[in-house]
């Protein structure tokens, strides 16, 4: 597993590097791969690797020198980079938790933070993920996504949809099986302002006419008061 550690002290960096030699992700599709870290101690060369190298995550500190770690997030995410992305704050404050959700994060940890739970977070990210982000397609039962192409089919027949509706579609598949909460899907499309009204459910509507109203199977569920989720 590659993984990108951006963090400006240099000792905190030393006791993670530590800690992660010689272990092992120990998933079976993995097939029990090293861990292999690559350090930046500021955020405009952790952007700067990060663009240049394939990760399967990256453990980003939101506060650094120069480029700031909401920066870089913010940055890849626009440039379509999509590799998980584990926030580091020092503070314990909704605040920071949110800014970092909300600007494309995977997951955040408080420092000071235990190094098992660090190392629990990554493989999560990653097996949510199941590195999507190195992936030219999602698939989940007979529905695929080209992530270069943007274009979307089901059984072999292709399937228009809005960029919103794109990008909701797509959370669900990388989020499969697993439930994406309504608050989630509300900040992919609205990060900097949420609604007044449930223009949510609209889009919903329009992506279920799309998904499943052509064919015999419903792919796309409501999960009552929680949010959405893919079924194959």
């Amino acid at each position: 597993m590659k993984v990108l550690l951006v963090e400006d002290s240099k000792a905190v960096a030393e006791v993670v590097f530590d800690y992660f030699e010689g272990a092992k992700f120990e998933e079976a599709e993995f097939d029990d791969a090293e861990y292999d870290l690559d350090y930046a101690p500021t955020g405009s060369l952790g952007f700067q690797l990060a663009q240049d190298n394939r990760y399967d995550c990256i453990i980003l500190d939101i506060m650094l020198p120069g480029m700031d770690g909401i920066s870089v997030c913010k940055e890849l995410r626009a440039l379509g980079n999509d590799t998980p992305i584990i926030m580091l704050t020092a503070r314990d404050t909704n605040q920071d938790m949110l800014t970092g959700l909300k600007t494309g994060a995977d997951d955040y940890i408080v420092k000071p933070f235990d190094l098992e739970l660090l190392e629990a977070r990554i493989q999560a990210v990653i097996r949510r993920t199941k590195g999507s982000g190195f992936k030219t397609t999602l698939t989940v039962g007979d529905l695929a996504m080209d992530l270069s192409s943007h274009q979307v089919t089901r059984s072999g027949q292709n399937i228009k949809l809005n960029p919103s509706n794109f990008k909701v579609l797509k959370l669900l598949m990388e989020k499969h099986p697993v439930v994406a909460t309504r608050e989630e899907i509300e900040h992919l499309l609205w990060p900097d302002e949420q609604p007044d009204q449930d223009i949510l459910r609209k889009h919903i509507y329009q992506l279920r006419s799309k998904l499943d109203k052509p064919f015999k199977t419903e792919r796309l569920k409501t999960v009552p008061k929680i949010g959405y989720k893919l079924e194959e």
